[in-house]
């Protein structure tokens, strides 16, 4: 497909109303993804914001291979790919997985378009380029003329209901310590889901409050028809840069306080913390070896270990790995040798998954899943869906779901706290 593409030159300090005005623009497309970086510094930064609008073709990969088909597609007509895998695409990747509890909003399992226009800000925030199947300039006019403000003041004032009450929540980390006590696992990531319900709800408007009050370097606004996700998320699932593979799994939390040093002691504690340290260096070790399944031997590496990385509710301990993909492995491959991502399932992997069906309450469908683009050339860069809220037009039901990583030294009190803290920084946009 023929794009026609135009660059613009913009300015750090016009950047922020200028993506205002983009998401503004792409908001009436039935099938849209914005991608928000929200200026956080990083060497892996391809780009500070990246919009998909309208779709010009679907890669459904509705098949008994969804991965296969989507790569088959790609190399047919190498192009931009934007989309989702939902979580749930464990059963197919590992057949002897399943998924009892019902969809809530029924996100397909593995859907990527290509769009009609791209639009993209590098990461020093000095272009804009449009590459589009009509006039770029045109669409630059339109972006320009679009409103540079979005109204919050109509987020309506809504209560979630969640099936996990707290003596649930901690009963249930008691059986999941047991279950590590037995030695069925070494840590497993356990979530649960609210709800809530409004017909009408200003998808967009939530999106801006989330990524106002939360801006994360993995942000996403996402329209499938009437299914929306509004993400703030920080956590990079797998990036594909030539031939280099790289994960940034997140395992270790702390809460923020608005006292300088008070923040600064928390922020050093959760450094020191062994049990956020077990955590994070088990899910490392899964990534190094998930990642050894598609990268040359000899050529995984830790690039940090423990770093930790502040954020405007938490501070978070954040681990990259990296490899070097072999000469016949592809985008594909490697995301099949590591989905879902190890930071939200736990280890040993396949059996945890197994618990999580069995303890968690609802199907997690995008929920820690990914969403993420495919270049031309076949590089990429996925997130993991954390920190989102999902809704559905059609039914007006609103969801949001939360939690962390148990091992055996976990206190289910604190794990409650940690859950009920990740839920309060979604549901305070609707108090």
């Amino acid at each position: 497909m023929h794009r026609n593409k135009a660059s613009y030159q913009i300015t750090p300090a016009t950047a922020g109303i200028l993506k205002t005005r983009i998401l503004n623009w792409a908001a009436p497309y039935s099938i849209l993804a914005f991608l928000d970086n929200n200026g956080y510094p990083s060497p892996y930064s391809g780009y500070e914001c990246l919009v998909a609008a309208g779709a010009h073709r679907i890669v459904a990969c509705d098949t008994p291979d969804p991965l296969l088909a989507l790569q088959e597609a790609h190399a047919q007509q190498p192009d931009w790919l934007f989309g989702h895998i939902c979580y749930d695409l464990k059963n197919i990747l590992e057949p002897k997985l399943s998924s009892a509890h019902p969809a809530i909003h029924g996100f397909p399992l593995l859907q990527f378009f290509v769009p009609e226009t791209v639009c993209y800000i590098d990461s020093g925030q000095t272009t804009l380029t449009i590459e589009t199947t009509a006039d770029p300039d045109n669409i630059y006019k339109e972006i320009q003329a679009a409103s540079d403000t979005i109204d919050t003041s109509g987020i309506p004032q809504l209560s979630f209901t969640d099936p996990m009450s707290r003596d649930m929540y901690i009963d249930t980390i008691e059986t999941l310590r047991r279950h590590i006590a037995d030695g069925d696992c070494y840590e497993i990531n356990y979530c649960t889901t609210g709800t809530a319900h409004h017909m009408g709800l200003d998808t967009l408007a939530v999106f801006h409050a989330l990524n106002t009050i939360s801006p994360a370097p993995f942000a996403a606004y996402y329209r499938l028809h009437n299914r929306y996700m509004m993400c703030a998320s920080p956590e990079r699932y797998l990036r594909k840069e030539g031939n280099t593979v790289l994960s940034q799994p997140i395992k270790g939390t702390a809460r923020r306080d608005n006292d300088p040093l008070k923040d600064e002691e928390i922020k050093a504690a959760l450094a020191a913390d062994i049990k956020e340290r077990a955590e994070n260096v088990m899910i490392t070790d899964l990534v190094r070896n998930d990642l050894a399944h598609c990268c040359r031997t000899g050529s995984i590496a830790v690039d940090e270990l423990f770093g930790i990385y502040t954020f405007p509710q938490v501070h978070q301990m954040i681990s990259t790995i990296s490899g070097t993909l072999r000469s016949d492995a592809t985008f594909a491959r490697a995301i099949r040798t590591s989905f879902p991502m190890g930071s939200m399932t736990g280890a040993p992997k396949h059996k945890v998954m197994q618990l999580i069906d069995r303890y968690e309450t609802t199907r997690r469908e995008l929920f820690s899943g990914t969403i993420g683009y495919i270049t031309p050339g076949g590089d990429m860069d996925l997130n993991v869906i954390i920190r989102s809220l999902f809704y559905n037009s059609a039914t007006g039901i609103l969801s949001r779901s939360t939690g962390g990583a148990i091992t055996y030294d976990s206190k289910p009190q604190s794990e409650w706290e940690e859950m009920r803290l990740k839920a309060w920084a979604l549901e305070r946009i609707f108090m």
